[in-house]
């Protein structure tokens, strides 16, 4: 993913089609830059064979997010990033309704990034995960 710098909400979400994200149906709601705010509406699709909300939907809605989010935040110069490591705490679960995220920035440095993200019923507020991931900055050759 190259450096592009800050993109609005709408800009984000044009980037989506013929993605995972855009699959998923994620769908940025605001961006700013060192915080991005995005949804995802709950179809069966999402479900894991149990019938509750598949890790991977969760996992997919909080990086894409934090990844989003990176670009506002690379230096002058990079020519991208790629996530090193994330992991999740998951605290509840979902079967229906709207997830929504909130992805902020903990550390925008010169090679890394560190972001964290909540992810919640948007219904009920109840916080479903607790995700954070670094992000590595890549730079030319």
């Amino acid at each position: 993913m190259a450096a592009t710098g800050f993109h609005t909400a709408d800009e984000l979400n044009a980037l989506l089609p013929g993605t995972l994200p855009g699959l998923l149906g994620l769908v940025v709601t605001d961006h700013e830059p060192g915080r991005l705010d995005a949804t995802l509406d709950l179809r069966d699709e999402l479900l894991a064979p149990n019938g509750y909300l598949h890790a991977a939907t969760v996992v997919g809605l909080a990086d894409t997010a934090c990844g989003l989010a990176t670009r506002a935040l690379l230096p002058e110069g990079a020519t991208g990033f790629t996530t090193i490591e994330l992991k999740t705490n998951f605290l509840g679960t979902a079967r229906e309704g709207r997830i929504a995220v909130v992805a902020t920035n903990v550390h925008a440095g010169r090679t890394t990034q560190v972001w964290d993200a909540t992810v919640t019923h948007a219904g009920n507020g109840r916080t479903i995960a607790l995700f954070r991931c670094t992000q590595s900055v890549l730079w030319p050759r």
